[in-house]
């Protein structure tokens, strides 16, 4: 039962516009990436930064975007069915929500994942592909490589599962989209400001450290505070769908 909802939760993802429409936006950032590094000026030294094992770090940087853009993935996906009421029709057919919304969640994570996994390799392969037109090479070791689309794939399912939790709790699409930049884009370097310790706790440090880049905090802690951070806001989403009336 509860795998078919999933099935029925990816198919309802995989017929809309959606997801052709993100995934339009990563093929045009790498087409963007690879023009940089091909038809910029080196006035600062970034081509030889791309082509050494610094090349890590910059591609990092996706990471975080990835969360970003896959959170709001999620809370499109979530706050349309409220806003358009497509939810209801799902909540008949299944009248225990816990199931209906932890299917949700699944299908929403693995597309967050997809895209996301899908968005680094594009951009890697971008960036291998303009720097021999710059005298430049592309040295990252195929182990950096697989560990960077890992943590994309990570940031991608963790972003879309905060995302989606959000977007169940808010309902209303432009309030929801509104509360994910400012919990991942606005609140963070608030913090960072306010309160000392947390910038090794924001996202961008810890998808850094899983990436191989930093060694802030330890691996399996950053495991685990990333966890949060996707575990958190679903969890309070699933409390909030099974106490409210959908109508």
């Amino acid at each position: 039962m509860w795998l078919r909802l999933v099935r029925a939760e990816i198919r309802k993802l995989t017929t809309t516009k959606m997801p052709w429409g993100f995934l339009a936006v990563l093929i045009v950032l790498a087409g963007l990436e690879a023009a940089v590094v091909a038809f910029a000026t080196d006035m600062d030294g970034s081509k030889t930064f791309l082509a050494t094992a610094a090349d890590q770090q910059s591609l990092m940087a996706f990471a975080f975007n990835a969360m970003l853009g896959t959170a709001l993935f999620g809370t499109i996906a979530v706050a349309r069915e409220y806003g358009h009421n497509t939810v209801v029709p799902t909540y008949l057919s299944c009248p225990r929500r816990s199931r209906a919304v932890t299917a949700q969640l699944t299908a929403v994570l693995l597309g967050g994942a997809v895209l996301a996994l899908i968005g680094q390799a594009l951009i890697i392969a971008a960036v291998a592909l303009a720097l021999p037109s710059t005298g430049y090479g592309f040295l990252l070791s195929a182990g950096a490589v697989t560990r960077l689309l890992a943590a994309s794939a990570l940031a991608g399912a963790v972003g879309a599962v905060l995302g989606a939790g959000l977007g169940a709790i808010i309902r209303n699409l432009g309030g929801a989209v509104t509360t994910v930049v400012l919990v991942l884009f606005v609140i963070p370097p608030l913090a960072v400001q306010l309160v000392d310790h947390a910038a090794s706790w924001s996202p961008t440090t810890l998808f850094a450290v899983i990436s191989g880049v930093s060694s802030d905090v330890t691996l399996a802690a950053a495991l685990v505070a990333v966890a949060a951070w996707a575990l958190i806001p679903a969890a309070a989403g699933l409390v909030a769908v099974q106490r409210r009336d959908v109508v």
